[in-house]
């Protein structure tokens, strides 16, 4: 969001409108009832829309010979089960989860490119509680699997990490290991996403309005260069989008695989 005066220049005796926490909150679009429908939550609905309808609209009639769309969702879907799913969990193992996995990329990924949309303008998962939410999904998915797959005392081994060869040392590392897997494993899942997209945002705030603010005068030049790093975050944020959609997906495909696992 590029909240700034437009007649805000340098040399016009108005200080730079740094971007801030300010630009991260927006107003409702409408409210009803007390409840709040804002930007964030918009464009986070079209990015379920979005995956539904292409995916429905690519394999809805699938055929033997693929017409371009399903040749895409194809390539898209076989992608995530072969690049992560089968490589974490295994072809056998695996399968079951392909389509969570796939919905999930794709989900994270389009949440991630509004970043660079025009109008849009804002990656949904620059907002902590989307990808809170999604690491919740992760982690009650691990946790149940866990337990349904070890039982109630083989799930608190494989939470703890329980080796009794560790002798006097098995305490300390019961509680780390807790630690780690049932607090700092999801709260890292959450923020790993979340802070990326924040500080890609904020960077590319950052230039877009520089190229504005020092459009007047001699300010003109670094305003140039201030517009040839926006398009250069913008191509760097465009594979950091991806990179940061396979990496969630590739830590949950993980957990699950670590829920599976027999513990040692």
């Amino acid at each position: 969001m590029l909240a700034f005066e437009t007649d805000c220049h340098i040399f016009s005796g108005c200080g730079f409108p740094a971007p801030g926490l300010q630009s991260f909150v927006f107003e409702p679009l409408f409210t009803i009832n007390g409840f709040e429908f804002n930007k964030v939550m918009l464009l986070a609905l079209l990015s379920t829309i979005i995956v539904v309808v292409f995916f429905w609209a690519a394999f809805g009639r699938a055929k033997v010979v693929p017409g371009k769309l399903q040749m895409i969702g194809e390539a898209g879907y076989d992608f995530v089960r072969r690049g992560i799913v089968y490589d974490a969990l295994g072809k056998k193992e695996g399968e079951k989860y392909v389509p969570f996995m796939v919905a999930l990329f794709f989900f994270v990924w389009i949440m991630n490119l509004w970043s660079i949309v025009p109008v849009a303008q804002f990656p949904v998962t620059s907002i902590i509680s989307f990808p809170a939410g999604l690491a919740a999904i992760v982690y009650l998915t691990w946790v149940t699997l866990t337990f349904k797959r070890h039982g109630f005392i083989g799930a608190l081994k494989n939470f703890s990490g329980y080796d009794k060869s560790l002798g006097w040392v098995l305490p300390l590392m019961i509680v780390l290991e807790l630690l780690s897997n049932l607090v700092i494993r999801p709260f890292t899942h959450a923020v790993r996403l979340f802070a990326n997209m924040f500080a890609g945002h904020l960077l590319l705030l950052m230039f877009t309005i520089a190229s504005w603010y020092l459009l007047n005068g001699i300010g003109i030049v670094y305003a140039g260069a201030s517009f040839v790093m926006t398009i250069l975050l913008t191509a760097f944020e465009l594979f950091i989008q991806a990179v940061q959609a396979y990496v969630f997906v590739l830590l949950t495909a993980n957990y699950i695989q670590g829920a599976l696992a027999e513990h040692h």
